[in-house]
């Protein structure tokens, strides 16, 4: 995209060093920063549709890959909620200024709110904030609440015993593979178990025909989100890429209407 500079940040954390693709639009603020979702990239229709937008507000814009996807390094076996969230937070230090919308897809609504959680221990010690939040179909505790429980005693135990399983894809051309770190990792990570404060607005997009993320799983975030501002719009019909133009429609206006907020 015109504009556009791709950057390389380098991530060394507990899960090793990567070097994680970016693609930064400078503009206006309040910027918008994009987490996609698990096995997609920034080359996704969500987010190209959104990078677009903002360059035609001359607003800044933020999309990266997580390793293992798309442009950045890794293997995607090797990746686990906390490398994918620790790879979040670089880039959000990094890249970001000044108020963020904070956009997240399926899996990234969940890192995205891991997110939160961490600028919010830090206080106000940051050079970006979180000034809002649009869900699209939140994935959050996606491994223990709606992946494992699916799975069949003998897929469980090949995870188990083998250390991963390779799960038929029903968007791309092959099986990925599943891993017990995966697994493992995110029950270190849940946050349906208990208040969740982010200390911003929060739109949620969920598609009533989500075959993946059950729109009752969208309705137990919003019991969870109780101190903040919270609208929920279920879209008949919808499933869960949302990816329609119609779709894409309604995710602008929730970014653009937050934006103006800010």
């Amino acid at each position: 995209m015109i504009g556009e500079q791709l950057i390389k940040v380098e991530v060394a954390g507990q899960s090793g060093t990567r070097r994680i693709a970016v693609r930064k639009l400078e503009g206006a603020a309040p910027g918008i920063f994009w987490l996609g979702g698990f096995k997609s990239d920034m080359g996704g229709t969500k987010a190209v549709a959104l990078a677009t937008h903002a360059a035609s507000k001359q607003r800044a814009c933020i999309r990266f890959d997580y390793s293992g996807h798309g442009e950045s390094e890794g293997a995607f076996e090797d990746g686990t909620i906390s490398r994918w969230a620790e790879e979040a937070l670089a880039v959000f230090d990094r890249i970001a200024k000044g108020p963020q919308i904070v956009v997240g897809s399926s899996m990234g609504g969940w890192i995205a709110l891991l997110l939160a959680r961490e600028l919010a221990k830090r206080g106000k010690k940051n050079n970006a904030t979180m000034a809002g939040l649009v869900l699209i179909a939140p994935a959050l505790d996606f491994t223990e609440a709606l992946m494992w429980p699916a799975l069949s005693a003998e897929v469980k135990r090949e995870i188990e015993e083998k250390g991963s399983w390779l799960r038929p894809s029903a968007y791309d051309d092959g099986p990925y593979p599943i891993t017990r770190s995966l697994i493992e990792d995110g029950r270190k990570n849940l946050l349906l178990d208990k208040p969740i404060e982010v200390g911003c607005p929060v739109r949620i997009l969920q598609g009533t025909l989500d075959p993946d993320v059950p729109w009752r799983h969208a309705l137990r975030l919003v019991s969870c989100l109780a101190q903040d501002d919270v609208v929920l719009t279920l879209i008949k019909g919808g499933d869960h890429r949302l990816s329609r133009a119609e779709d894409i429609e309604r995710l602008v206006r929730a970014v653009d209407e937050l934006s103006a907020e800010v």
